[in-house]
């Protein structure tokens, strides 16, 4: 690593801590050659995921956005901010994961519904509205049919 005042490459590591809720390293070090103090981060290099939009762009994944939508679509629910982290950390590293580096919007926006489905009805519909463009009332009722039957065996299990 080379230090910042004097462009020295040795240095020795004074103090290591994890960063960024374990997503990095950092490192204080000490140049050997002019005793200057100075941070730095080592981060896993990860190959951009590209999402293939309903329109035929591509762009590159972007959690900011997933935080936008969810946020909007948890406002006013018993899920916070930390929670909504969570479920972006979640669908993120499933995405890293996978094999494929191009991965359709519909496809996130299932991922997400997924989550939402064990948190939040009400979360669900909203983001689901949004997401699968519903264009009426008949729209909102089959996503509510849909939600049905996975409520009798939550409670069929529970009894």
């Amino acid at each position: 690593m080379q230090c910042p005042s004097c462009q020295n490459t040795d240095s020795r590591v004074l103090e290591s801590r994890s960063a960024d809720s374990g997503r990095s390293v950092r490192r204080r070090r000490e140049c050997l050659n002019c005793d200057f103090r100075f941070t730095t981060y080592e981060r896993i290099e990860t190959t951009p995921i590209t999402v293939l939009k309903r329109s035929g762009a591509k762009e590159l994944f972007n959690r900011t956005k997933l935080i936008s939508g969810l946020s909007r679509a948890c406002k006013k629910t018993l899920i916070n901010d930390s929670k909504i982290e969570f479920i972006v950390n979640e669908i993120e590293l499933q995405l890293h994961q996978g094999l494929r580096k191009e991965i359709k919007t519909i496809e996130i926006g299932e991922m997400v519904l997924t989550h939402l489905k064990d948190i939040n009805e009400v979360a669900y519909i909203r983001f689901a509205s949004v997401y699968r463009q519903f264009h009426g009332i008949n729209d909102f009722i089959q996503t509510l049919d849909a939600l049905k039957p996975l409520k009798k065996e939550q409670l069929a299990s529970v009894i």
